[in-house]
């Protein structure tokens, strides 16, 4: 009996988009979890839309960094309210994070140079602390810059 190695098992093609949902679900859901997302997204969930003067930068051409340098590019929306930053991810990637609302009084802002790149970091969640490092032209468009006009870079 001779056994055709070129054809796939008759289950394979019913459970491929299975295992794919599956493998996908766990992914965003890690990125979410080490990124710092779903930390903020326990106190932090979008309840309201934002209001008043509002700025919107990315998803695209924008790059955001996270906890532990993690690389959200051309991904995150971010919206800089009167009331609070609006953060959200795009919809097919949204497992594991849910749009987010930060008052503004929950955020920290500093400044930081990484190679010859400078970043702005804004610190969210007074106890949760993630970072959220910016290019400037994306803290710029957002507004983000007038707002915190105290902070300068580190010293080199």
């Amino acid at each position: 009996m001779q056994v055709d190695h070129d054809t796939l098992p008759a289950y394979f093609l019913p459970l491929f988009p299975v295992f794919f949902v599956a493998v996908w679900t766990f992914v965003c859901l890690m990125i979410g979890s080490v990124s710092g997302w779903m930390a903020l997204a326990k106190r932090f969930t979008r309840q309201s839309e934002p209001y008043g003067d509002t700025r919107t930068a990315g998803p695209w051409f924008y790059s955001v960094y996270m906890r532990f340098w993690g690389h959200y590019s051309s991904l995150v929306r971010i919206t800089a309210a009167e009331d609070a930053l609006y953060l959200s991810v795009l919809l097919l990637f949204r497992i594991g994070h849910p749009p987010l609302r930060i008052p503004w009084s929950e955020i920290r802002f500093s400044r930081t140079k990484y190679f010859w790149r400078r970043y702005v970091v804004l610190t969210l969640g007074l106890q949760e602390q993630v970072p959220l490092r910016i290019s400037e032209r994306m803290a710029r468009n957002l507004g983000i810059l007038e707002r915190f006009p105290q902070a300068s870079y580190p010293i080199e």
